[in-house]
């Protein structure tokens, strides 16, 4: 069983940055970024392999967007520059025991609580 703990959100205006952090308790191989805004279903942002070789974006936050491995690899970040109100969302950590990047909320396995990234124009 791998537990996933999000922090890092908060309230930032439009051009702000934020970085998200994601500390998983075991080992599971990719991890990723999934966010959900209101009234919306929930959508893949980033991924990346357990070596960190390897990252996925979802194509509206490329060149913003950074996701990475601490120096312990149970921990990813999310380093959001740029930010505008359409990425006003909460955003969930999510990982799988698989070793292949996807997209698809439905490969991962685990998931945080979610944290909350509000911006405003």
């Amino acid at each position: 069983q791998v537990q996933l703990a999000e922090s890092g959100g908060g309230l930032v205006q439009a051009g702000g940055s934020l970085r998200l952090s994601c500390a998983a308790s075991g080992r599971a191989f990719t991890m990723g970024w999934f966010r959900q805004a209101p009234g919306k279903e929930r959508e893949f942002v980033a991924a990346i392999t357990w070596s960190g070789g390897s990252t996925f974006y979802l194509d509206a936050v490329k060149g913003r967007f950074t996701i990475s491995r601490g120096n312990t690899q149970n921990t990813i970040y999310l380093q959001m520059n740029s930010l505008k109100p359409e990425d006003t969302a909460v955003y969930y950590c999510a990982a799988r025991l698989g070793g292949q990047i996807s997209a698809d909320q439905g490969r991962y396995d685990y998931w945080g609580q979610g944290t909350q990234v509000s911006v405003s124009s």
